[in-house]
């Protein structure tokens, strides 16, 4: 499953230098004075300010890593019964009501993704804002793609093996599959397409100039045309506006908003309709996985479903409100840059470990070394790939020096 969402990580480190203080952004704030923001009116007018250095949003990093390994503990303990030749829910048995939500990890990071795509649009130019979505994005993800090609091709492994000629792969490092009905060669990339036209959908303020009231314009016709679609069932239409995903979208930008510019009966307004329209489309997804399956194998019963979307609401909440902003923790950064290598990479880890091991180890010191191997592996190609593969793209796509050291900042 995926993400950004995925490659969001270290937007927050360079974007925040220059996103005009929220909430108290006049405060001092780790050791650090920033002036304070133009008053509402200015800001309606130009949706400029002039730039801030502020603390990283590390809070976000960690809600990142929470994300993926709520996605990796669904994967490695609930989903996957290939990998243990096994049902892992009764491998698991003790965790797995938790194990089997893991799968919502990936809404948390549409919520994410809205918060802070919306802050790395604003007062950015579109090519400016390409480069930075494209640099971030495939660095690590053609890694991802052509491992997969190499380890399906050239070795024995089965598990999660796509049915893909080598056509197939090329198709898939445009990560444009689905677009040409290509099947995706990660499971979890189908997120990355969610992805890619949320990002497409955002260019239109983008071009114009993003300000609060083209924000807010935005958001109103994207949550009417989500909702239009939803009753329409049209697939044309659903593939475009997105209605599932569209309301993670939508609250999290309401939820920069509130960060950035304060509360308001309308931010909120949005935030409380993403939350209704996110428990629907959470309750169907997860009721289609019982169908499919039986409660026995995806014991996922909506009170838990409920208030697994109600936490991640409240804790984007707490990041728009500032509530959060003790999490200060240094190596916070690292491990929201490791994030998205970490989604990409971690079921290609099961599919090489667990089927060769699972007859020799115990399950849980199994699934443990696993984990652990997956986010090793993450950081290496974070450090070896995805961070100097960042700085080339920027190279060589025309980013002066200055940007670049504050975009590559971990």
């Amino acid at each position: 499953m995926t993400g950004q969402f995925l490659g969001l990580s270290q937007d927050v480190a360079a974007l925040e230098r220059e996103a005009p203080a929220g909430r108290g952004g006049g405060r001092r704030r780790g050791g650090v004075a920033a002036p304070p923001p133009p008053g509402p009116e200015a800001r309606a007018e130009t949706g400029l300010a002039p730039p801030v250095r502020r603390p990283r949003l590390v809070e976000l990093d960690l809600l990142r890593f929470i994300a993926a390994f709520a996605v990796m503990a669904f994967h490695f303990m609930a989903a996957s019964r290939s990998l243990w030749d096994a049902s892992p829910v009764e491998l698991f048995a003790p965790v797995k009501y938790f194990t089997t939500l893991g799968i919502l990890g990936v809404e948390l990071f549409f919520l994410i993704s809205g918060f802070v795509i919306l802050m790395s649009a604003w007062g950015h130019s579109l090519r400016r804002f390409a480069v930075s979505r494209f640099a971030r994005l495939y660095p690590a993800y053609w890694f991802t793609v052509i491992a997969l090609y190499v380890l399906y091709t050239y070795t024995s492994v089965e598990a999660f093996k796509p049915n893909l000629d080598a056509a197939g792969y090329a198709i898939n490092l445009t990560m444009l599959q689905e677009a040409f009905g290509v099947i995706p060669a990660g499971g979890v990339f189908w997120s990355l397409w969610v992805e890619l036209k949320f990002y497409f959908l955002i260019s239109i303020i983008v071009i114009m100039g993003v300000n609060l009231r083209r924000a807010l314009g935005f958001m109103w016709v994207w949550l009417a045309a989500a909702i239009f679609a939803e009753w329409l069932q049209d697939d044309l239409v659903t593939e475009i506006v997105m209605p599932r995903t569209a309301p993670y979208f939508i609250a999290g930008m309401a939820f920069y908003l509130i960060h950035r510019e304060g509360s308001t009966v309308t931010r909120w307004g949005f935030v409380l309709v993403g939350y209704a329209c996110s428990l629907y489309a959470a309750l169907e997804r997860m009721q289609n996985r019982i169908d499919l399956v039986g409660l026995k194998n995806f014991p996922a019963p909506p009170p838990a479903i409920i208030a697994w979307i109600t936490v991640i609401y409240l804790l984007m909440a707490a990041v728009a409100l500032g509530w959060l902003r003790w999490v200060r923790w240094r190596a916070l950064t690292t491990v929201g840059a490791l994030t998205y290598p970490l989604y990409l990479v971690h079921q290609s880890v099961s599919a090489v470990l667990i089927p060769e091991f699972r007859e020799s180890i115990n399950p849980w010191l199994l699934v443990g070394g696993t984990m652990l191997a997956s986010i090793l592996l993450s950081y290496a190609v974070y450090r070896l790939v995805d961070r100097p593969g960042q700085r080339l793209l920027r190279r060589l796509m025309g980013r002066s020096p200055v940007e670049q050291r504050q975009a590559s900042v971990p």
